[in-house]
């Protein structure tokens, strides 16, 4: 199917070619619930994608126009659909060990160092904060198991959150396609993965990789109900779609919840903002605590 093209000839009042009029009015409402809700600023050039993802709910509810989805999602009795429609806007794009770079510095200058303070009863906590499908965890997983196979069996645990709970509900399967996988060197994925019974396919996530991971639904722009402090957070490749004050004001919760030796690694088109001053660089979009903000 043709993704709806933006438009304002044809039908003055809409902003999107398409079965259902959807004007700036609609956008706006949508747009504004969806910035109040998640933190996501979205801008008159994402109205075709806002049209083609929320006409497939105009569809299953049998609405016949956006005007009365937004009257829905407005309304006391919209809670499950405002759910529906965070889940359809949010934009879930992952593989495993995405930025790799990322991993080898993981592996090098968190885990590895780490491996003798776990062995003598250490802690050690790592956060995945918008896990998607759960690439991203697994492949934290991976990574430890790859310097500490026993890993198990020690105070080790990554916590691996997002705002989707659909997408939460696919992760906590571990199940993926063949052609998913192939990103994970085979020794790892023989030793740590096997065929799904259901189809010889896929592979499954194994029991030792699936103990260190816990799936949890949470907002970053809501309560984080979380306890730090963590050795490394992932937070990549989702505070694009937020605002500037946003962004900051994540960062800056980031922060304290960071141990001393901790690190948060951030999408390849991230910055951490100068006006975040308790971060530091530490290498390519990873950065660290500042000393000053440990006192």
């Amino acid at each position: 199917m043709n993704e709806p093209v933006l438009r304002r000839a044809a039908d003055p009042d809409s902003l999107v070619e398409g079965e259902y009029s959807f004007t700036g009015d609609d956008f706006r409402r949508i747009s504004a619930l969806i910035y109040e809700q998640a933190g996501i600023a979205l801008t008159e050039a994402k109205a075709s994608l806002v049209y083609s993802r929320l006409a497939k709910r105009l569809r299953a509810l049998g609405l016949s126009t956006f005007a009365e989805y937004c009257a829905l999602i407005d309304s006391p009795a919209g809670d499950d659909e405002r759910s529906a429609m965070l889940n359809s806007l949010t934009t879930n794009v992952t593989r495993f060990y995405r930025e790799p770079h990322h991993f080898d510095h993981l592996r090098d200058e968190v885990l590895r160092p780490a491996v003798p303070f776990l062995r003598a009863g250490g802690r050690m906590r790592l956060w995945s904060a918008a896990c998607s499908s759960g690439q991203e965890p697994y492949s934290m997983a991976l990574t430890l198991l790859s310097v500490l196979p026993d890993a198990p069996r020690y105070d080790v645990k990554i916590l691996a959150t997002d705002i989707d709970s659909r997408i939460l509900d696919q992760a906590r399967l571990g199940v993926f396609p063949a052609d998913l996988v192939s990103p994970i060197p085979a020794a790892q994925r023989d030793r740590w993965m096997h065929r799904d019974p259901n189809d010889r396919s896929a592979w499954r996530i194994g029991e030792d990789v699936r103990s260190l991971v816990t799936f949890k639904e949470l907002n970053l722009i809501g309560n984080w109900p979380v306890r730090g402090p963590f050795d490394a957070i992932f937070c990549r490749n989702v505070m694009i779609y937020f605002d500037d004050p946003t962004q900051e004001r994540i960062c800056a919760r980031f922060a304290p919840l960071l141990s001393p030796r901790g690190r948060l690694y951030i999408g390849h088109s991230e910055r951490v903002s100068a006006n975040v001053p308790s971060l530091v660089s530490d290498g390519l979009t990873v950065y660290r605590r500042t000393e000053a903000s440990r006192t």
